[in-house]
């Protein structure tokens, strides 16, 4: 038996942060406000999953009140989730994110974000989607105020 879940996160972008995305530093002058790294496309991923298995979302697991998850990599929530999926028999078949922001190309970092995932999930780079699109100069993202992602993964019972 199979199952799917979505994820959505979205951040602002502030001056004096690093830019983190997909679990990769990229040289951007403004980086995404967040308790943790901010890192929006690995937060969707994260809700993806726990939806999947009829999980409550990320902030459940990880909240922002808690000091422990301050300025803490996303990656080790995706490693975490992956240990949570495994202990209650799940595993996953795939992910499929996207980022949606104005700037920067992520072109050239596609190949080290999926690395960093796969590695933190445990699954072969190739069950990992990972793109970008523009909002065509339209809302927060098209004026540069911040980022969103989405994500769709999904789980087969082990």
């Amino acid at each position: 038996m199979g199952r799917v879940g979505i994820g959505y996160d979205a951040h602002r972008l502030v001056t004096g942060r690093k830019l983190v995305l997909g679990g990769v530093a990229i040289p951007s002058e403004k980086g995404l406000h967040g308790h943790s790294d901010g890192d929006v496309l690995l937060h969707a991923i994260a809700d993806a999953l726990l939806g999947a298995i009829g999980e409550r979302d990320i902030g459940h697991f990880f909240p922002n009140s808690d000091s422990r998850w301050e300025g803490v990599s996303s990656l080790i929530f995706l490693e975490r989730i992956r240990e949570l999926l495994h202990r209650k028999g799940w595993a996953i078949e795939n992910i499929d994110a996207s980022l949606i922001a104005e700037a920067p190309k992520i072109g050239p970092y596609l190949e080290e974000m999926r690395a960093a995932v796969s590695q933190a999930l445990g699954i072969e780079s190739s069950r990992i989607g990972i793109k970008a699109t523009t909002n065509e100069g339209m809302g927060f993202p098209g004026r540069g105020e911040g980022m969103a992602a989405m994500a769709v993964a999904s789980v087969e019972k082990a």
